[in-house]
């Protein structure tokens, strides 16, 4: 059965990696939670998508030149509506602990592909280790290089290759690079590659799948997992499979 991964939280719905987004995947009965993680001036791993602080806070500036105190006191939620506004910017061990006792699976994504920052894959890997969340945590990254860099780190921990590009031998090459898993956009899916990653045992992720024709596709074609901002939808449209 594809599993529904709610793509930064509920984030049709509440502000984008952000914990009222997160509770909300939850209350929707969400599978797993993908969420992605920068880090601050002072190495703390914090979740949010863009490099720049300005699309979701208003303020100018790049995350890796805020502290994480300094981090902390922007408003993250006003940019989405008045209702959350005050929300703020979580770090990875806030959203780790609120998780840990609810049965979601994790996926990671590493924001290193424009800024690639140093020693990100081991902080934030040694984090999830610290509150024994490996078994249910896929890290992915655009970054090919961030790929080979983690398989050495735990040769059993999910590790997925993001990609938009489409090459003949995509699943192969995840492989090679290090990657047990493939998350792709969903331009990209066929049957073909459905079997190729089948085939070398890769499990096959899409984002970011909001229109219900595109989830049914998924389905039906057996994808592992999509990436969708409405859960609540796509956890509907799959009971009627």
């Amino acid at each position: 059965m594809t599993q529904i991964i709610a793509h930064r939280g509920a984030s049709k719905y509440a502000p984008e990696n952000t914990m009222p987004a997160f509770e909300l995947a939850y209350r929707m009965k969400a599978e797993g939670i993908e969420t992605d993680v920068q880090l601050t001036k002072d190495n703390i791993p914090v979740l949010i998508h863009d490099e720049h602080v300005k699309r979701t806070t208003g303020h100018s500036g790049y995350v890796k030149d805020y502290t994480f105190d300094e981090l902390s006191q922007l408003d993250a939620g006003s940019w989405f509506s008045d209702e959350f506004a005050g929300t703020s910017i979580p770090s990875l061990e806030e959203f780790l602990k609120w998780i840990i006792d609810k049965p979601l699976e994790l996926n990671i994504e590493l924001k290193n592909s424009k800024i690639d920052y140093s020693n990100i894959e081991k902080i934030v890997y040694e984090m999830v280790e610290h509150y024994k969340l490996l078994e249910r945590t896929t890290l992915s990254t655009f970054n090919h290089e961030s790929v080979k860099r983690l398989k050495p780190i735990n040769e059993t921990i999910g590790v997925a290759l993001l990609t938009s590009r489409k090459r003949k031998d995509l699943a192969d090459y995840a492989k090679i690079l290090g990657a047990n898993a493939l998350h792709v956009k969903y331009r990209l899916i066929n049957k073909a590659l459905v079997q190729q990653c089948k085939q070398g045992d890769l499990a096959l992720r899409v984002y970011t799948v909001n229109k219900p024709s595109h989830m049914m596709n998924c389905f039906l074609l057996g994808c592992d997992g999509i990436f969708t901002d409405v859960p609540n939808t796509a956890l509907m449209y799959r009971s009627i499979l």
